[in-house]
């Protein structure tokens, strides 16, 4: 025998679209009942105190919830483009506040060149931009955008900030290397401003880490030369043109002959931070001539 298989009864189940759309037709039959109804007494006072009006009660609860919402979202809005307006007014600002204080620095820097080009008036001079320098923390040898088209040459003197910088040693038709001379292989004749005394200016990386650069041969016999004292360029220098300032004695020790100084000079040049400089268009050679 076949077993009998009971076969399930099928419920009945609405879509819920339709659902929705009967209980939709259902609230606003009451709505309309409502509006035209007076139960302000009878018996239908107490069905609609329990059913219509909560349910009054919800939609405009719920109305008046996604009016503020949609206030809100429409205020947030607003706040949104004002926020992206600030900002955009902010990254401008910046840029301004940036080429400003870049413009005040070249100002600045140009007003140092100009005092400099007023000290040594004696001197023609064309300025010129620092464009690359060797490894280091110091300016000690770099290259600058002027050369031979400009009327620059080698051994040409090279000033900045107040004093000498260095000497230009090659040149290209456009570029110029300049060595300071706070440079390890650097000789310069120097003379004691206050007593004419002569000495010799040697450069010394090691000791610009201490922000100095080194003295020797310093004959001074009645002991005139003071810390302080300034140390310009003397006549005698080969490469060097005369009374372009050096720096400032520091330190002067009595070397081991009893009879020469030596010690150190803090250079006129900030050698940390230099970008324009001034070339002096004539040669110590040119001026002897």
């Amino acid at each position: 025998m076949c077993p009998v298989v009971k076969r399930k009864k099928s419920k009945f189940t609405i879509p819920s679209k339709y659902l929705l759309l009967i209980m939709t037709f259902i609230c606003a039959l009451l709505m309309i009942f409502t509006f035209f109804t007076d139960y302000s007494g009878g018996p239908l006072n107490k069905l609609v105190g329990y059913v219509v009006v909560p349910f009054q009660d919800g939609v405009s609860r719920i109305g008046s919830w996604i009016s503020d919402r949609v206030d809100e979202l429409g205020e947030l809005k607003i706040i949104l483009e004002e926020n992206q307006e600030l900002k955009q007014q902010i990254d401008e600002l910046t840029i301004q506040n940036t080429q400003l204080q870049q413009d005040k620095y070249e100002l600045n820097s140009l007003r140092e060149l100009y005092k400099l080009d007023q000290q040594y008036s004696g001197y023609e001079k064309v300025g010129a931009r620092i464009i690359a320098r060797d490894s280091g923390n110091w300016f000690h040898s770099f290259t600058i955008d002027k050369g031979q088209k400009d009327g620059l040459t080698v051994d040409m003197n090279v000033i900045a900030s107040g004093g000498i910088v260095g000497r230009i040693v090659s040149i290209g038709d456009n570029w110029s290397k300049v060595n300071a001379i706070i440079n390890d292989n650097s000789n310069v004749s120097g003379m004691v401003l206050a007593s004419s005394d002569i000495l010799m200016v040697t450069g010394s990386l090691e000791l610009m880490d201490q922000g100095a650069i080194g003295f020797e041969q310093l004959i001074d016999s009645a002991d005139k030369v003071k810390v302080g004292d300034k140390v310009v360029t003397s006549n005698v220098s080969d490469k060097y043109l005369p009374n372009i300032l050096i720096g400032y004695i520091s330190e002067i020790n009595k070397d081991s002959n009893n009879i020469t100084k030596s010690g150190k000079i803090t250079p006129a040049v900030d050698f940390e931070h230099i970008e324009e400089v001034l070339v002096i268009l004539e040669t110590k050679q040119q001026v002897v001539d």
